[in-house]
């Protein structure tokens, strides 16, 4: 079994051997031995200000009302201070899919694609409400926007399998699962969709991969157009982040991968912890500049 690693520009494919040279927890599959971190955490961060994002956010509106972009994932970097090292962060940190390499410090709920028995999977994640709200679940799945929203993103990973796979199927649609969130638990709408592969797919694993790259949950829709509106919009390079990790097991015909979100980087001795949410036509910018700000946490 070995590890990769793409960024979110597909300029950088890494792969290695599992070994000691990074932290990897990848839904059990580990190389490392648990460490309990007992010391007070200290954390603060300063956002970007709200003038930048609203320029942002304003130009991403102009581009849906022009039919350009339906949905686009907005997303900045926020200057965090802590006491904890990014092998700290790493060994506290609670998600299924954890990554400590080089620079950078990942801890995602968030699957990207499984291969097993010649069979695709995608779990795409949209919409996040407070567990603790009375009636959470309720408010969540009957709200319109956010609907709308995982619908859309539904919609383009169905087309997106459609591209490596064949009798593309929605098995499970707007399910709820609940994450950590720092000291927040949250409830997370996600769906199931199943495509067939071809028996020999793991011959061809690596452009499959990057044939449906970028993550549509992380970009949007229609997927060519909003990369080239985030990229004028951000205004900055994301690197790593929201790109795609995960491990192959060429012998046995088996894939597994996470998206990189969750995601704390350390660049001249600063940490930046990069986040982000969806944009539609009904988006309030308000809102979601608080959004953008509450994903920021440890």
């Amino acid at each position: 079994m070995k590890f990769f690693l793409i960024d979110f520009d597909k300029n950088n494919f890494i792969l290695e051997n599992i070994d000691s040279s990074f932290l990897l927890d990848f839904d059990g599959v580990k190389n490392y031995i648990s460490q309990n971190i007992e010391k007070p955490v200290y954390f603060s961060k300063t956002p970007i200000p709200f003038d930048r994002y609203k320029k942002a956010f304003d130009n991403v509106i102009e581009e849906i009302k022009k039919g350009n972009t339906y949905l686009l994932n907005l997303t900045f970097p926020t200057k965090i201070e802590t006491n904890l090292t990014l092998e700290e962060i790493f060994h506290k940190a609670k998600a299924k899919f954890k990554l400590k390499y080089k620079n950078f410090v990942c801890f995602s709920p968030e699957r990207f694609v499984k291969i097993e028995n010649n069979k695709i999977y995608t779990y795409p994640m949209k919409g996040t409400i407070d567990a603790n709200i009375p009636n959470a679940k309720e408010i969540i799945l009957d709200n319109q926007k956010e609907l709308a929203e995982h619908t859309m993103v539904v919609d383009l990973l169905r087309n997106d399998l459609g591209m490596v796979a064949k009798n593309i199927r929605v098995t499970k649609f707007r399910y709820i699962d609940k994450i950590k969130a720092g000291k927040k638990e949250l409830l997370q709408v996600s769906s199931e969709i199943v495509g067939d592969m071809p028996d020999d797919w793991i011959k061809d694993w690596q452009n499959i991969i990057l044939k449906l790259l970028p993550a549509g949950s992380i970009t949007g829709t229609p997927k060519k157009k909003t990369l080239e509106i985030i990229k004028d919009s951000e205004k900055y390079d994301r690197g790593f982040y929201t790109g795609v990790f995960g491990v192959i097991d060429e012998d046995n015909g088996y894939l597994d991968s996470a998206v990189v979100i969750r995601y704390i980087e350390e660049k001249n001795n600063q940490f930046f912890y990069k986040s982000g949410g969806g944009i539609t036509l009904d988006s309030d910018l308000n809102s979601e500049y608080q959004e953008l700000i509450d994903k920021v946490y440890i």
